[in-house]
C-alpha cells in the first residue's frame, strides 16, 4: 500500500502545540506535563465513541507498545518511549494490524514502504511527542481519510463549542451538525427567455446547508448539473452511424433566428426570510457532501430546460453559460430568486459570504468551465472533472464526426434532449413542446453531421476562445484513459490557462470518466479541503504552494502519484520516428516504399457481433485478423524506459481510390505486462466516510490487472478532405496522395524497458467514426510518414 498525502502541511512545534490547542486536545502547559500524562490524554480522546473512562480504557488495553508491552502496562508503570513503539501505537490507531499489514519489530519500514509521514526522533520527549500526534492526526488511515477526519466521524467534535469554522493543518474540519441540515428550494431568475412566454426563465436552484448562527455567513460549493432531475431515454434520436463518409459540399447554412427583446425582471412583490419549499432531491456529489460537514454549502441546479426550471436545453450556447452563472450572480447577492414560481415574493442568499466555488464531472465539469470563462465576480475557483473545454473535442475531430466512446450517435440534439427533465411534467411539457422541437431541429442543422467540419455554431461552444475571461482559479482534474470526454480538452484548456494571471492546478489519473475522490492512495478530497479553505474562507494555507502544480498517476507501478511542474508544454523535446516497411525506426529511410490497407472495418464488425469493445481489442492483438484492414509498425524493444508527455503528431501521406477517405491512428505500448484497471475495483464497499451523519461512498482503487500484450496509449482521426484545417474542406482525387500532419490526444505514458512502441493506421474506427459499407484501398508513402513523440526524463 502507498498513501501519497500531497495536502499534508508540516509545521513546527510551537505551531502544533497552538493547533492541537483549537481542536481542545491539549492546553498550554502540556509540554510541562509527563510524557505518559500527555499520552494517556491523547489517546482517551481516540476512541470518543465510548463515552466512559471504563470504555476507553477498554480500547487501550487493546493496542500493543511492542511484541511484549501493552499500552495499558506502559501507562501503568511508564518508561523511556521508543519512536518504534509510538509508531506501532500509531499504525493501530490507523487501522493498520499488526502481523498483517505491518510487523511490531519494525514499524518505520512500513511508514517508509507506505509513504506515510514520521519523525524517527528516539527516544520520544514531550515535545516531540506533540509533534508526532499532531503529525499523526493529519496522516492517513487505511481507509483514506486523516485520523482527524476518522475520530470526526466517531464523534470527536461532538461536544465541540469552539469557534466555527475550524481549520487545522489549514484545512476546514467536520464541526457543522449535517443531521439537521437546512434543504431549501429557491427559483433564481436568470436574464433569459429560452422558452419564449415572455418571462424571464426561472431555475430551481436546490440548497444543502448547514445550520449556523445569523451572524456566521458560509460560502457555497455550486454544481450546476443538467441531469439533477432526471433524464429522458433519447436512443430512438440516437443517428445512424452506418453510413458512407460523406463528399463534402458547401455546409447548409442554418436559419437566421431573430432575438426577441428580453422581457423586464417580475414586480417584487414581497420579502421573504426563509424559503417555503423543502428539497426532496438528493445531493449528488461526494465531495459537495464531504465538505457540508466543514462549513461549506450545496447547491444545485439542473439550468434552463430541466424539471421545475423554465426554458429549454440548447447544449453549450451562451444561453446554457448565462443561465449556469445566474445562480452565482444571486450567490453574490446580485441577481434576484423568489420563493416560489409564482407569488413573486424574493429571497436573498443571505447566508452566504458571497465566495463560490463550481466542481463536478463531465457535464457538470463542463458547465464549470464555461462559467469561469465569462469571469463572473463571487466564483472564486473551479474544480471541473473530465470537463469539456471545446464541444467540438468532444463530437468531431479533424472534419470527421467522432463519437465519445460507447456513444455512437449521440450529438448535441440528443444530449438536449437527454437532459430536457421538463418533459417528465406532462402540463408544463405541453407548454414547450414546439419551442424545444424547434430548437432540436436547429441543433441538427447546425452541428452538420454531414461534413464534421469546424463552424460557427462549434466556435460559439468553444470556451477556451474566453480563456482570458477567466478571473477564478482553476483545477482540472481528466483521466489519460477517458475516450469519453478525451484528454484533449483539459490539454488545451490547461495551455490557454498559462496565459492568464489565475492560479491553475492540473490532476491526471489512469482511469476512465470517472471521480478521484475516494481512492485510499490519492488525499484528493484533502487537497481539494486545503484548495477550498484557502479560496472561499481566506485560510492562510499556502495551497497554492504547497499542492503541485500537476499530479500525474504512474501508468506502470500501482499507488503511486507524482509531482510535476508542467504537463505537454510546446517546447518538450521530441523523438522522430521515421515508417519503414519493417519497423519504426529512428533512421531515416533510404528506399522508396509503399504499403496498402483496405478499409471493409464494417463488414468484419457486423460479422463479430458488433461490439465495439471486442473491435478494439482485436484491432490491436496480435495475431490480428484485420492484417489486410491495417498497416502496423513497432520499434525494436527499448533499450530504456521512455516517458512520453504531451501531443504526439502523426505525419502521413497517403492516397485513397475513393473521392473521399478518412485516416486513425492507434499508438500502442506492446509488450507483456500487468496494467492498471482504467475503472478502479472496489475495495470496501460504503467504506468511505464523508462525514459524522454517516454518509458513505465506495472507497476504490486502481489494481493492476492480468497480464496482457499490448495497451492503447493514444488514438486520433483525420478527414483527407480536412487536411489544411478542420474548417476547411478540399476535394479528394482518387489515386492522388496527399499529406496530413495532425494531433493525436495527448498523454502522460512510460513504456518499460523491453517494450516496443507501436503505431497502426487504419481508417474507419467502429468505435468513434461512421461505419462506411463502401470498401476503400488506401495506400501510404512511407517516405513522408513519421511519428513525433514528445518526451520527458524518465524516473
Amino acid at each position: 500500500m502507498k498513501i501519497n498525502q500531497f495536502a499534508q502541511i508540516h509545521v513546527d512545534a510551537e505551531q502544533a502545540l497552538a493547533e492541537l490547542q483549537t481542536i481542545g486536545l491539549f492546553t498550554v502547559g502540556a509540554t510541562k506535563k509527563p510524557l505518559a500524562t500527555n499520552l494517556a490524554h491523547f489517546l482517551h480522546s481516540c476512541f470518543p465513541e465510548a463515552t466512559t473512562k471504563s470504555g476507553q480504557d477498554e480500547a487501550i488495553a487493546k493496542l500493543l507498545l511492542d511484541g511484549q508491552t501493552t499500552v495499558s502496562d506502559f501507562l501503568a508503570a511508564p518508561t523511556a518511549l521508543s519512536a518504534a513503539q509510538f509508531y506501532n501505537l500509531a499504525l493501530q490507531l490507523l487501522g493498520f494490524e499488526a502481523g498483517t499489514d505491518f510487523d511490531l519489530a519494525d514499524p518505520l519500514k512500513f511508514m517508509r514502504t507506505s509513504q506515510l509521514a514520521f519523525d524517527a526522533t528516539d527516544p520520544v520527549d514531550n515535545t516531540t511527542l506533540l509533534t508526532n500526534i499532531y503529525l499523526l492526526l493529519t496522516t492517513h488511515t487505511k481507509l483514506g481519510l486523516t485520523f482527524l477526519d476518522d475520530l470526526a466521524n466517531r464523534g470527536f467534535f461532538a461536544n465541540y463549542t469552539g469557534p466555527r469554522p475550524l481549520f487545522f493543518n489549514g484545512k476546514a474540519q467536520a464541526v457543522f451538525d449535517t443531521q439537521n441540515l437546512i434543504k431549501e428550494v429557491v427559483y433564481v431568475e436568470a436574464p433569459l427567455d429560452t422558452d419564449q412566454d415572455d418571462q424571464r426563465d426561472l431555475l430551481a436552484t436546490t440548497i444543502f446547508r448547514p445550520r449556523v448562527t445569523d451572524d456566521l455567513k458560509i460560502p457555497a460549493l455550486y454544481t450546476a448539473n443538467p441531469y439533477f432531475k432526471g433524464i429522458n431515454d433519447v436512443d430512438a434520436m440516437l443517428h445512424d452511424v452506418d453510413q458512407e463518409l460523406a463528399v463534402k459540399t458547401a455546409p447548409v447554412k442554418p436559419p437566421v433566428t431573430l432575438q426577441k427583446p428580453l422581457p423586464a425582471p417580475r414586480q417584487v412583490a414581497g420579502q421573504a426570510n426563509q424559503t417555503e419549499k423543502t428539497a426532496t432531491d438528493l445531493s449528488s456529489y461526494a465531495l459537495n457532501d464531504y465538505m457540508l460537514a466543514r462549513g461549506f454549502a450545496s447547491v444545485y441546479a439542473g439550468g434552463i430546460g430541466t424539471r421545475d426550471s423554465d426554458g429549454i436545453r440548447t447544449c453549450g450556447t451562451v444561453e446554457e453559460t448565462i443561465s449556469t452563472i445566474a445562480i452565482i450572480e444571486w450567490l453574490n447577492g446580485k441577481r434576484r430568486a423568489f420563493t416560489n414560481r409564482t407569488d413573486n415574493i424574493e429571497i436573498k442568499a443571505s447566508w452566504c459570504n458571497g465566495n463560490v466555488a463550481m466542481t463536478g464531472k463531465s457535464y457538470l465539469g463542463t458547465l464549470a468551465t464555461a462559467a469561469a470563462t465569462t469571469g463572473v465576480p463571487g466564483l472564486k475557483t473551479i474544480i471541473a472533472e473530465a470537463a469539456i473545454s471545446s464541444w467540438y473535442d468532444y463530437y468531431r475531430d479533424n472534419g470527421l464526426v467522432v463519437a465519445p466512446v460507447d456513444c455512437q450517435g449521440e450529438d448535441t440534439d440528443v444530449l438536449a434532449k437527454l437532459c430536457f427533465s421538463r418533459q417528465k411534467d406532462a402540463a408544463d411539457y405541453a407548454k414547450v413542446k414546439q419551442v424545444f422541437a424547434n430548437e432540436l431541429n436547429q441543433l441538427q442543422i447546425s452541428q452538420d453531421r454531414t461534413t464534421g467540419n469546424y463552424n460557427d455554431f462549434w466556435d460559439e461552444r468553444n470556451y477556451r476562445n474566453q480563456a482570458a475571461n477567466v478571473k477564478a482559479d482553476v483545477v482540472l482534474v481528466h483521466g489519460l484513459n477517458d475516450w469519453n470526454v478525451k484528454p484533449r480538452n483539459a490539454e488545451k484548456m490547461w495551455q490557454a490557462l498559462k496565459q492568464t494571471k489565475v492560479q491553475r492546478k492540473l490532476i491526471l489519473h489512469q482511469g476512465q470518466h470517472i471521480y478521484i475522490n475516494n481512492m485510499p492512495s490519492l488525499d484528493f478530497t484533502d487537497m481539494m479541503n486545503l484548495w477550498l479553505s484557502y479560496e472561499l474562507y481566506g485560510v492562510a494555507n499556502n495551497a497554492p504552494a504547497i499542492l503541485p502544480n500537476v499530479t500525474i498517476q504512474d501508468n506502470l507501478q500501482p499507488e503511486t502519484w507524482r509531482g510535476h511542474h508542467d504537463w505537454a508544454p510546446a517546447d518538450r523535446k521530441r523523438q522522430l520516428y521515421h515508417f519503414t516497411p519493417a519497423s519504426l525506426t529512428l533512421d531515416e529511410p533510404t528506399d522508396a516504399a509503399f504499403v496498402t490497407f483496405k478499409d471493409d472495418n464494417r463488414r468484419l464488425f457486423d460479422q463479430h457481433e458488433r461490439n465495439e469493445t471486442r473491435w478494439l481489442h482485436d484491432f490491436i492483438a496480435e495475431p490480428t485478423a484485420y492484417q489486410a484492414q491495417q498497416f502496423r509498425l513497432k520499434t525494436g524493444p527499448l533499450t530504456q524506459p521512455l516517458v512520453i508527455d504531451g501531443n504526439i503528431v502523426v505525419t502521413l501521406q497517403a492516397a485513397v481510390d475513393q473521392p473521399t477517405g478518412m485516416l486513425s491512428v492507434l499508438v500502442v505500448d506492446y509488450g507483456k505486462a500487468q496494467h492498471l484497471g482504467e475503472v478502479p475495483a472496489i475495495i470496501e464497499r460504503n467504506g468511505y466516510q464523508l462525514d459524522p451523519a454517516g454518509k458513505t461512498d465506495n472507497l476504490v482503487e486502481f489494481k493492476l490487472q492480468a497480464a496482457t500484450d499490448f495497451k492503447l496509449i493514444t488514438r486520433g482521426h483525420i478527414n483527407l478532405q480536412n487536411r489544411v484545417s478542420r474548417s476547411t474542406s478540399l476535394p479528394v482525387e482518387p489515386g492522388s496522395f496527399y499529406t496530413v500532419n495532425f494531433e493525436l490526444q495527448p498523454t502522460h505514458f512510460q513504456l518499460a524497458a523491453g517494450h516496443q512502441l507501436g503505431v497502426i493506421v487504419y481508417a474507419s474506427d467502429m468505435g468513434m467514426t461512421v461505419r462506411p459499407q463502401t470498401v476503400a484501398n488506401y495506400r501510404l508513402d512511407l517516405n513522408a510518414c513519421q511519428l513525433s513523440v514528445p518526451f520527458t526524463k524518465r524516473y
